[in-house]
């Protein structure tokens, strides 16, 4: 089984709608069974902590299902598991790189690296425009998708 890792600085708003929206992207393909998502932080501020709330009513606006989810921080158990580490912005990016152990960089991918942009998925805990990063997130998971199938 492949499994792909989304991660953000406190994985309440980015990494968990990618994850969620991966989840549903997998399901409607019948990879289940082939492929698992997750999504963690760099950052200890938000561990515990649900989604935000925003996050929750975009992909429910969008009819995405909605898992249950805490904030966990990644580990380096996930940098061994994971066959892909996508993050959201070139922060998150820097930061996985200090937290990998070196042997495991090859796996760590900026989330518009799919489509060949060096673009951060913009962070809605400032701005709230949860609908902007719904709409990002669905221009590049398909093609992370593609890559992991």
């Amino acid at each position: 089984m492949k499994k792909i890792i989304f991660v953000c600085l406190g994985n309440i708003c980015r990494s968990p709608m990618a994850e969620m929206m991966m989840r549903e992207l997998i399901s409607e393909r019948n990879l289940d069974q082939d492929i698992q998502v997750e999504s963690r932080s760099t950052s200890t501020y938000e561990i515990g902590n649900s989604p935000h709330l925003g996050a929750i009513k975009e992909l429910k606006r969008q009819g995405v299902p909605i898992v249950e989810h805490q904030a966990k921080q990644i580990t380096t158990t996930d940098f061994n598991d994971a066959d892909l580490i996508i993050g959201m912005d070139e922060q998150n990016i820097y930061d996985l790189e200090q937290m990998s152990p070196t042997e495991d960089w090859f796996k760590i991918h900026l989330a518009y690296e799919a489509l060949g942009k060096k673009e951060d998925i913009q962070d809605p805990w400032y701005d709230h425009k949860f609908d902007r990063t719904y709409r990002q997130l669905t221009e590049v998971l398909p093609i992370w998708l593609e890559k992991l199938n």
